[in-house]
């Protein structure tokens, strides 16, 4: 290879990876995250992303971000009614060695309570995921409100959200 063709090749390298939708950290990649924004008078969102692995496990355990009052890790779970309901997950999601964790509708995933405003269709946002071995890893997640929910997904909008504030003034 010329000096020429090997700079052009490095150089559409750095470009490929700089505009590619995904971060990464260590041993941790991210890819395709997206946001979900219920409406315009939305008070809640949600990201939905795929976490990679590389390494030895590691576990999700916060994120947060500008958007919004307060960032969750959220999960749903079927009650004894038979009701999905969406809980937050305190001790955060493990992330398999070697593996992958997926955060989708219908399941684990990031949510936004209280937003601050409400990005439109193709904004991108700041997420900052923090992992136990890890650290910080920043994310800028773009909305995609269009996006089919993956086979078996739940559209979150119908989700039982039970007693959680979701960014509301508390009532008196």
């Amino acid at each position: 290879m010329t000096t020429k063709s090997l700079l052009l090749a490095a150089t559409a390298a750095v470009f490929t990876l700089a505009s590619a939708p995904f971060a990464f950290a260590g041993d941790i990649t991210i890819k395709d995250p997206y946001l979900r924004v219920s409406g315009a008078m939305a008070k809640t969102a949600a990201a939905f992303m795929t976490i990679e692995n590389a390494g030895a496990e590691d576990r999700l355990i916060d994120a947060h971000s500008d958007l919004s009052e307060k960032v969750e890790l959220h999960t749903h779970k079927q009650n004894a009614d038979g009701v999905m309901q969406m809980l937050h997950v305190e001790e955060g999601f493990a992330i398999p060695a070697g593996g992958s964790h997926a955060l989708e509708r219908g399941a684990d995933h990031v949510m936004f309570l209280g937003l601050n405003s409400v990005p439109a269709e193709g904004d991108k946002i700041t997420l900052v995921l923090t992992f136990e071995k890890a650290g910080e890893v920043t994310v800028e997640v773009p909305v995609d409100n269009t996006r089919a929910p993956a086979a078996g997904g739940m559209e979150h909008g119908k989700m039982d959200h039970g007693k959680m504030n979701h960014g509301a003034a508390p009532s008196n």
